[in-house]
């Protein structure tokens, strides 16, 4: 699998998992457009990513009342094909 198919699959599996909200530690939830990341090291089954992303908080009444950046790291799982099968912070 190519580098350009790796990093897709890594972003559609970003874009759905639930690790990344370890990340967060305002309560808040993961703005999705401001998510980049970078693929770190690969191998044939694992690769480790480097992620950024906004930390969105928001008060009783649905009212923005603050917004932060957050930073982590995680060792994906991937299969024989290079799609991501689990992910663990790191």
């Amino acid at each position: 699998m190519t580098s350009q198919n790796i990093s897709a699959s890594v972003r559609d599996y970003l874009l759905s998992c639930g690790e990344l909200n370890q990340f967060c530690r305002g309560n808040g939830w993961i703005d999705n457009k401001s998510l980049i990341f970078e693929v770190q090291s690969v191998d044939e089954f694992e690769a480790t990513v480097a992620v950024w992303f906004t930390e969105v908080i928001m008060e009783g009444t649905n009212c923005l009342a603050d917004t932060r950046m957050r930073f982590g790291k995680l060792r994906l799982s991937l299969d024989g094909q290079g799609h991501v099968l689990s992910g663990r912070k790191v």
